[in-house]
């Protein structure tokens, strides 16, 4: 199974495209789209929507897995963050992919086993599941390479439901 993982943003977008084989995970590619903060929204909105769809026909992933909003503080900040993932979710929906959205807290628990993991922590196990021998160049390209973890492993698992669920 071929994932996209996706941490929103206006300003940078991480992105993590993983493959699920007989091995372990393989990390296909990862990075950010930055977009500058001169230009109209719109026509950022336009570039990481552009961005996301040019990964997306390079990387043929599955599914696209997106870490659900936060709330946060600044009401204008939340709206912006509302956007650009709602620019991702339509590149999504464009190639005709399911999303996936996960809580902040469960793409920790997912991968380093514990909801208030910090950054650094998230990025450490992150390199370490992948056997990736150097970290990350951002946290936003690490959370999304985590958010593509913990979707294959709710994967599984529901996988796994599905098989008990249908031998009962």
């Amino acid at each position: 199974m071929r994932i996209l993982g996706i941490d929103p943003g206006i300003g940078v977008t991480g992105y993590g495209l993983l493959e699920e084989t007989g091995g372990g995970l393989v990390l296909m590619m990862s990075g950010e789209i930055r977009t500058l903060s001169a230009e109209p929204f719109s026509k950022r909105l336009k570039n990481l929507f552009d961005g996301l769809s040019h990964i997306i026909d390079e990387g043929q992933p599955r599914a696209v897995a997106l870490e659900d909003t936060f709330l946060a503080k600044n009401f204008k900040s939340a709206l912006k963050l509302g956007q650009a993932k709602g620019a991702a979710i339509l590149a999504a929906a464009c190639h005709h992919l399911p999303v996936f959205e996960y809580a902040p807290r469960a793409v920790k628990m997912a991968v380093a086993g514990y909801g208030g993991a910090t950054k650094h922590q998230i990025q450490q196990m992150v390199s370490a599941l992948l056997k990736h021998p150097h970290l990350f160049k951002s946290d936003h390209e690490a959370d999304a390479v985590a958010i593509a973890i913990c979707h294959l492993h709710s994967a599984r698992f529901q996988e796994r439901v599905s098989a008990a669920s249908s031998h009962a």
